[in-house]
């Protein structure tokens, strides 16, 4: 039995993990971590996102409780998205990630390179 929960607790923790991480879901919740923003912001900071890619995004957050979706009575209609207390809690975490991968990008892009420089001699024609 204590395997089983043990599994199903990692299950649960790859889940959260995998959400967070996605290409998307990083950039959505550093942005609206400082403030509500309006979903055509977010659209134009996340360049190449498809309109039904960030929706897909917003409503995992937002099911997942890192984003609340606000909607005000206006016509139109005045949408909002802002990050909630435990998404904030992660944005130092997500801040410092993103960090990492600006510092470190030259040394891994040199690592890639390297590597299939390697491999393309090690492999016979």
């Amino acid at each position: 039995m204590a395997e089983a929960a043990w599994d199903e607790d990692l299950c649960t923790m790859l889940d959260v993990l995998d959400r967070i991480s996605g290409k998307w879901a990083v950039s959505i919740l550093l942005r609206t971590s400082s403030g509500p923003v309006r979903f055509t912001e977010l659209e134009r900071s996340l360049r190449g996102i498809s309109r039904r890619m960030l929706t897909l995004n917003l409503r995992n957050l937002e099911r997942d409780g890192l984003i609340v979706r606000t909607v005000y009575p206006t016509v139109p209609p005045k949408v909002e998205y802002t990050a909630t207390e435990m998404a904030r809690e992660l944005y130092g975490s997500l801040a410092g990630l993103t960090s990492w991968a600006v510092r470190h990008r030259d040394t891994v892009a040199a690592a890639r390179e390297a590597y299939d420089q390697r491999r393309h001699i090690d492999v016979p024609p």
